[in-house]
């Protein structure tokens, strides 16, 4: 997407460094700054720290990653230990696992003299298919707004509330929930985004900077709005993105999605997921007791960040000394709730039959769940 006129991913290979270029995701929206990747250490800080955040980022990140250690070190053992290390920063994310496994099956067979050229060209190849992947999407996701903008008086937008960031931030470009969004708008139909704040990182501020960057009109708003909107009629459908999904289309995602999927069932809201095929994980049905739920740093609820009149960045205490907080990063929303999966191949049910049908090849090859 654009930035003050210039096209970005969301991470780069610099070619004379020979190094991964990424987003600084911790200073937007306030300040853009991009940053050098160099070492084991730096990759692992990189997503432990959410400088690079979302499902499908944080894959391709874990790819580059694995070059970078099949160039320092090309043996069997390396391999095993880069893959240990690396899987340990972000436990829920099914994606940081998938490019884990991809690089390690490409990896094993080959000879070590081999395996760091090969590793690169993987990690370049994991990113370029995520732009197609998420372009796709976009485009199956659009028909959905099409067919709501078909319904609406002229210059009537129709309005869309997602959560979090599953934007051109969280994956390499486009974004899964809100490219639906930028191919509607570019395509001319009017589009309007209620974007949910998302505490404890008001996550909601990156897809409200990113949408103000491409010209989409948006509205920020707090986390419990949103039921309120849709029972007064201002909600036409919720997208959101995901980080895992079950083999019987059970979807986990940033805390308070499961809230905003019953709301919009008690209020005949329809409630989509966009979904990359890497984020199923094919070997789990049963979202709720088999997904692990990130439980990160209490001072990300216990403290808020932003910026003070002079434009210091700062981070500002918010709850009473020795008031213990809890910060689950996710949520399941069981598949119920869910009206449809928005894939790169089109819309299926979240259901199993419905994930089977649409990704065949990959059901078999997981056990033909």
């Amino acid at each position: 997407m654009k930035v003050n006129g210039t096209h970005y991913r969301s991470l780069w290979w610099n070619t004379d460094l020979e190094a991964l270029e990424i987003i600084d995701q911790r200073s937007l929206p306030y300040e853009f700054k991009t940053q050098s990747v160099n070492t084991m250490e730096e990759y692992a800080a990189a997503i432990v720290e959410m400088r690079v955040r979302g499902a499908p980022l944080i894959g391709a990140t874990a790819a580059y990653a694995m070059a970078l250690a099949m160039k320092l070190d090309p043996s069997d053992a390396n391999i095993d230990k880069a893959w240990d290390y690396f899987h340990e920063t972000r436990p829920t994310a099914i994606n940081l696992r998938w490019a884990l496994n991809r690089s390690k099956a490409l990896l094993l067979p080959l000879s070590p003299d081999q395996r760091a050229a090969a590793a690169l060209q993987l990690a370049h190849e994991i990113a370029d298919e995520d732009v197609d992947i998420n372009a796709a999407i976009g485009r199956n996701g659009m028909a959905l707004i099409k067919e709501i903008a078909a319904t609406k008086k002229p210059g009537e937008p129709v309005n869309v509330l997602t959560h979090c960031n599953a934007g051109w931030l969280a994956t390499v470009d486009w974004g899964t929930a809100t490219s639906p969004v930028y191919h509607a708008h570019n395509a001319g139909i009017a589009v309007h985004v209620w974007v949910d704040e998302t505490r404890p990182r008001n996550q909601g501020a990156l897809t409200s900077w990113e949408l103000g960057s491409h010209g989409v009109p948006h509205t920020y708003i707090v986390d419990n709005a949103g039921g309120h909107l849709m029972q007064h009629g201002l909600v036409d459908l919720v997208i959101v993105g995901t980080d895992r999904t079950t083999n019987r289309g059970d979807v986990c995602n940033k805390i308070g999605t499961y809230l905003k999927a019953l709301a919009a069932q008690d209020n005949n809201v329809p409630f989509y997921v966009a979904l990359p095929s890497p984020t199923i994980d094919w070997t789990i049905a049963d979202g709720v007791a088999d997904i692990p739920i990130e439980e990160r740093d209490a001072h990300e609820t216990s403290h808020i960040q932003g910026t003070l009149p002079d434009g210091t960045l700062q981070s500002v205490k918010v709850t009473p000394d020795g008031t213990p907080s809890g910060n689950p990063a996710f949520d399941v929303t069981p598949n119920r709730l869910v009206t449809g999966l928005i894939t790169e191949r089109g819309i299926c049910p979240a259901s199993e039959q419905g994930l089977r049908e649409m990704f065949p090849e990959l059901a078999s090859k997981a056990g033909g769940v």
